[in-house]
C-alpha cells in the first residue's frame, strides 16, 4: 500500500542555538507537537537522528535510512551547530486526511499560529507531499528535490500540497471538509 511522504522546511529568524525566549518557545512547542503527532492515527514515522543530533547539529547527525541531511539550494544561513537557523521535518503517513488532521489541530495548529514569530517569509513553499511505496524510506534529498520541484513547477503528482493534492495513481483530488468525517474527493 502506498505511503504519503511529507517534507517541511522553514528558515528561522534566529539560530537554533540562540538562548532567547523565542527559540526556547519554539523548542517547547516542537516537543509538544512531536509527542502528539507521533500518537496520531495515520502517522507512521519521522526522521530522527540516531546520534549526534543536538540542537543545531543537523548536518553532522546520523539520520540512518533517512539519508544525509541536506537543505534546499536557497537556504543561505549557517550550517554549524551555532549558526543553523532552520527547521525541517520528514515524515510518513497513511493518507492525506490523517496528516491534515494532525497538522491543523492540537499543538501543531497552535504552533502554526505562531509561525511568523519564528520563521522568515521566504517566498518558497514550506512543505511538499509525494506518494511512495511501502518499502521505501524517503531521504532528506528526496524531500529537498520535491520541495524545489514544487517551487519551480507547481503542484503535480511528483510534489503537491493539501490544496492541490493527488492520489497515489496521480489523479487530482480535493480534501473536503475539515472534520474527522470529511474525506478526499477523487
Amino acid at each position: 500500500m502506498p505511503r504519503l511522504a511529507l517534507y517541511t522546511f522553514g528558515v528561522l529568524t534566529s539560530p537554533l542555538a540562540d538562548p532567547g525566549p523565542l527559540t526556547r518557545a519554539f523548542y517547547d512547542s516542537g516537543e509538544a507537537v512531536y509527542r502528539t503527532i507521533s500518537q496520531y492515527p495515520g502517522y507512521l514515522a519521522h526522521a530522527e537522528a540516531a546520534e549526534g543530533g543536538g540542537r543545531g547539529a543537523l548536518f553532522d547527525a546520523d539520520w540512518g535510512a533517512w539519508g544525509e541531511f541536506v537543505v534546499p539550494a536557497w537556504y543561505g544561513k549557517g550550517r554549524t551547530a551555532e549558526t543553523t537557523a532552520l527547521a525541517a521535518t520528514l515524515s510518513l503517513w497513511t493518507d492525506l486526511r490523517p496528516a491534515f488532521e494532525a497538522i491543523y489541530t492540537g499543538p501543531h495548529r497552535e504552533a502554526l499560529n505562531r509561525r511568523h514569530d519564528w520563521f522568515e517569509r521566504t517566498g518558497h513553499p514550506n512543505y511538499a507531499f509525494w506518494w511512495t511505496s511501502d518499502d521505501v524510506t524517503p531521504t532528506w534529498q528526496d524531500g529537498v528535490s520535491r520541495l524545489e520541484h514544487l517551487h519551480t513547477h507547481g503542484p503535480a503528482p511528483h510534489a503537491f500540497t493539501f490544496r492541490h493534492s493527488f492520489t497515489p495513481e496521480g489523479t487530482p483530488c480535493t480534501l473536503t471538509g475539515t472534520g474527522p468525517q470529511s474525506d478526499l474527493a477523487r
